[in-house]
């Protein structure tokens, strides 16, 4: 059977184990090699690709729930969407959540996702009280922050064990909608001067249009926002609409993405605007397309994501914006954030400074160009992140993670690294 990431690239015959059971995963891992868990695939790139894949999506109990004090406790297979549909109406949302809420709890951990908000509440290990994993040689631990396995767990890709279940603490709300204001930037030094005037705002975004060039390089809409107070909690999934086939892979060109980036940066008109939308509309826009990742057509697409240091970001976006530009593969979604300072885990990507995040069809010269960005992030200091990336040589990867050699240590003395691989951690040798 083939399997794919949901970038569509690259495939690999595999077998699957499918969680439902405690006792008999721990008979399939100790007479497996090669394993990964694989949760709802959502991965975009070859992070839960592997010969043999432990789904891990049908293990999906909520286990507890305390409404008083925010504490869930759920098995690794439970989407993030499961969560906000239980715990919305009850006035609780994630501390931290992606672009997606379509991904696993344990996908969550394991690739130590970060948000809209990592400036204030960090990434998604922050939230975590316990966890328990079942490791290489089939016993179960339950670990806290403190604990290298906990270091090594959040951000580690799904190369520790399997992540069973875990106990998460919330964020108090009350409201299903957000009070967005968009700022209107026309250059890179306008829209980092608006990241930090609405630096206080919990929670900001911004989208590039990564093809301007000369006195429009940089030029964004950066939106920010808060809860409302309003009582409205009646949270529901609303509608999607579905992207019926894959797209010939001649629709995506430098024309129309060019075209719709000048559009979508001319439907702002005003340099500031506020408005009110729901939780799905700011922090999950593409989930309400089904199947969008069939636009980049047969061959797929890469995103690939980056993140310089503060002091850093402006000249190293500039650079990076130019040679983007000067090449014509831009990407109609380009995201740009503002983070906070770093954690302890030895693989999480955030550190303080700005990140973005690309969309790339993979066609000819593309991974010449993402070549020739990995030498500008590395000269100013930056780093990949994993949990997007399907092509970084382990020599660029590995100079942006400071704790790389003690992850891989790790591993190596408990077992873990001939018993958990997959098609990514064997290219950049972790």
């Amino acid at each position: 059977m083939q399997l794919k990431s949901w970038g569509l690239y690259p495939t690999i015959h595999h077998q699957t184990h499918t969680l439902r059971c405690e006792e008999k995963l721990k008979a399939y891992i100790s007479q497996t090699q090669s394993l990964i868990p694989f949760g709802n695939g959502r991965s975009y790139g070859d992070s839960a690709l592997s010969e043999h894949i432990i789904y891990t999506k049908p293990y999906n109990y909520f286990l507890a729930f305390d409404e008083v004090n925010g504490i869930l406790h759920c098995q690794s297979g439970v989407l993030l969407s499961e969560i906000l549909e239980l715990c919305v109406p009850k006035g609780w949302f994630l501390k931290v959540t992606p672009g997606t809420k379509l991904i696993t709890l344990g996908g969550a951990i394991a690739s130590d996702v970060h948000g809209k908000n990592h400036h204030v509440e960090g990434c998604f290990s922050e939230c975590i009280q316990e966890m328990r994993l079942m490791l290489a040689d089939g016993s179960i631990h339950t670990c806290k922050k403190g604990e290298e396995l906990f270091y090594a767990t959040c951000g580690g890709m799904g190369l520790t064990g399997i992540i069973l279940d875990v106990k998460i603490t919330l964020k108090k709300i009350n409201s299903k909608y957000i009070q967005q204001t968009t700022i209107k930037t026309h250059n890179l030094r306008e829209t980092f001067e608006a990241f930090e005037a609405y630096a206080s705002k919990p929670y900001s975004v911004a989208w590039i249009d990564c093809l301007a060039k000369d006195k429009d390089l940089g030029r964004c809409l950066l939106m920010v926002g808060d809860f409302c107070d309003d009582g409205e909690l009646d949270y529901k999934e609303k509608k999607k609409i579905s992207i019926p086939f894959m797209f010939p892979s001649f629709a995506l060109n430098k024309w129309s993405v060019k075209a719709f980036n000048a559009l979508y940066y001319a439907k702002v008109r005003q340099s500031v605007s506020t408005q009110k939308v729901d939780i799905d509309t700011f922090f999950y826009p593409l989930d309400a397309v089904q199947h969008w990742n069939r636009i980049y057509g047969k061959n797929g697409f890469t995103q690939y994501q980056f993140i310089l240091p503060k002091e850093e970001s402006f000249e190293g976006l500039q650079e990076i914006l130019s040679c983007i530009a000067k090449s014509g593969k831009g990407s109609f979604l380009a995201v740009l954030k503002l983070y906070g300072k770093a954690n302890e885990n030895f693989l999480s990507f955030p550190k303080e400074g700005y990140s973005l995040a690309l969309d790339f069809k993979i066609d000819k010269g593309l991974f010449t160009l993402l070549e020739a960005l990995d030498s500008i992030v590395l000269k100013y200091h930056g780093r990949i992140y994993l949990a997007k990336d399907v092509r970084v040589s382990k020599e660029t990867f590995e100079i942006g993670y400071p704790h790389i050699e003690t992850f891989r240590a790790f591993r190596k003395a408990h077992g873990m690294s001939d018993k958990f691989e997959s098609l990514q951690s064997r290219r950049v040798a972790l």
